[in-house]
């Protein structure tokens, strides 16, 4: 498996249960922070999702762009396949975008759609 790509998950992509729905299989990461974004909550409709994570809501990040502000999570190395299942978990309130990491890495990071910076 090609796995060229990083994906920063600070939620429920975290979770045994949901990387074995998502990914088939438990996919190991590393502690990172994504700096310059804060947490909200956003409530979930989508009643797979709900069942999967066991949760109706879910964090999401929205940026602020003051370096003083840092989400904390987890970095995957994954592949391109890993990352059309992770897109097909989130529901559309979520966006994938890149940016880089505390730890230099550039990663997919899921960000409100609503407030998407491109």
């Amino acid at each position: 498996m090609n796995t060229d790509q990083y994906l920063f998950s600070y939620g429920t992509l975290q979770l045994k249960d949901v990387q074995r729905v998502t990914f088939g299989r438990l996919v190991p990461g590393q502690r990172d922070s994504l700096l310059g974004f804060r947490i909200e909550m956003l409530e979930i409709r989508d009643a797979e999702v709900i069942a999967e994570s066991g949760e109706r809501h879910h964090p999401v990040v929205v940026r602020t762009g003051d370096p003083k502000d840092r989400v904390a999570g987890t970095v995957f190395a994954v592949s391109l396949e890993d990352l059309a299942r992770s897109d097909a978990y989130e529901v559309s309130d979520y966006r994938r975008e890149l940016f880089a990491l505390a730890s230099g890495l550039r990663a997919w990071v899921y960000v409100d759609a609503r407030l998407a910076t491109g």
